[in-house]
This record gives structure tokens, sequence and C-alpha cells, in this order.
């Protein structure tokens, strides 16, 4: 195991911030060191998480693709649990729409029209980020390695995604009752089944692919916040659903 891995996952059981320092790592090798990660903390995987998934922010990190992650055993707080803010470093939340697949997902071709094709259901969820760096303070392969910050997400009830037009529903982000931000699902690679096929279109490149059944968290819709004990998330997306995420 690399040593960047092992601090990582000593990160995440301290729960104490790295200094940010530039590894020097490629994207491809950071993916290495992100598979070493999750395979320290058990292995077991829930969800896939997938992030940069919007222009603004590709731009802003001077990077012209996504990254992806993924969510463990543990990681899924459920309707009606709260996240606990001692358990984490330094968590923020943003709103996403989740896809939930029903056929095996693979290729190198693969397109949005396949993703909705091979998509059960749409959910509403709020992902809870957490950076293993001081800060939020890294480079984009350090990020990678990190798990792509994943820490905890919680999802709504599952909608058929059939008559449903992703670009254009509405979300709804609040935090304690006050609007934090809105956005339309566009906002996520121009159409969030886009970014949930770029995705098993880099899966492929490393010889995997989706499966049948996966649960995939496609990109956020909106800049993400802190949260701290007291806090209450609500995220509504039009025809989609709502849930929500308290803070102790």
């Amino acid at each position: 195991m690399s040593d960047l891995a092992r601090r990582l996952i000593e990160a995440v059981r301290t729960r104490t911030a790295l200094d940010p320092a530039d590894s020097g790592l490629s994207p491809e090798a950071a993916y290495a060191v992100q598979d070493e990660v999750i395979a320290g903390l058990g292995g077991v995987l829930v969800a896939a998480k997938l992030g940069l998934t919007s222009r603004a922010k590709q731009q802003q990190m001077k990077v012209d693709e996504p990254l992806y992650g993924w969510l463990v055993e543990g990681s899924q707080i459920h309707p009606g649990e709260a996240l606990v803010r001692s358990s984490l470093i330094q968590p923020r939340v943003e709103p996403e729409i989740a896809f939930l697949t029903d056929t095996e997902l693979g290729g190198e071709g693969v397109s949005a029209v396949q993703v909705l094709a091979a998509t059960a259901a749409v959910l509403p969820a709020i992902d809870v980020l957490d950076s293993r760096y001081a800060g939020y303070s890294f480079t984009l392969p350090d990020v990678i390695a990190d798990n792509s910050s994943a820490a905890r997400f919680v999802v709504g009830d599952p909608i058929p995604v059939a008559g449903i037009d992703l670009r254009t529903v509405g979300c709804v982000f609040s935090k304690n009752g006050q609007l934090v931000a809105t956005a339309a699902g566009a906002a996520v690679l121009d159409h969030p089944a886009n970014a949930v096929a770029w995705f098993v279109r880099k899966l492929a490149e490393r010889g995997r692919s989706l499966p049948a059944g996966s649960l995939v968290l496609s990109g956020a819709l909106t800049a993400a916040v802190p949260v701290e004990p007291g806090d209450s998330i609500t995220v509504e997306i039009d025809r989609i659903g709502i849930v929500a995420l308290a803070v102790t």
C-alpha cells in the first residue's frame, strides 16, 4: 500500500485533516491510490459518486473532465437518521440526482440514451463531502486519491424516470429554512445522464463495468455548503421528490 493511501485512511479513522501537499500523481495513478483507500476502509461499495460535473467547476479547477469516487458500507444515512458532525472532519453538503440502474452498463461508447434506458429510477440525494485535506485545498489527482471526498449520503424515494426531462427539473436547496441555491438538472454536464455515461466510459478504460442495481450520485447541482450541529438541510427536486438531513 502506498504511503498516501495509508495517510488518507488514517485521516478518515482519526478525523484529522492532512496538510495540503501536491503528491505529483497522475490522475491514473491517483485512481490506483483510491482503490487502496477503499480497500483499507473495508472495500464494500454501496454507491458511486461523481464530482466536477459542472462546466464552471471544471474551469475553476482547470480540468476538462469530472472525477469519481465510491461510497462504502456504513456511509448511507437513512431517512430520519441524522448526520453526526463529530464523525467527520469538515463536512459539506450538496444536492444531487441519483440514478438506480436495473441493467449492467459497460463499454467505452456508452451514451446518455443508454444510461436512461438502463435506469430503473431516479432519486433526490444529499451528498455529504469530507475532504481529508485541510481547508479543501488539493490538486485534482490528490482529491481523486482521497476517494473524491466521499463521506456520507442520503437519498429519498425512487421515482421512475420515464416522462421526466432531467435537464429541466428544478432543484431548491435550503439550509435551516433559508434558500441556499436553485439549479436545473442541466447544471450537471447539460444532462445528469451525461455524467453517468462518462462514468461508465471511464470505468471501461480500467476494464470495469457498472453492475445492474448500482446507485450513482450524478454530481452536484449547486455549490456545497458546510454544516454544523443543529443545521437542517432540505433538497427538493421537481418531479423527483424531497430529501432532508438533520445534523447533530
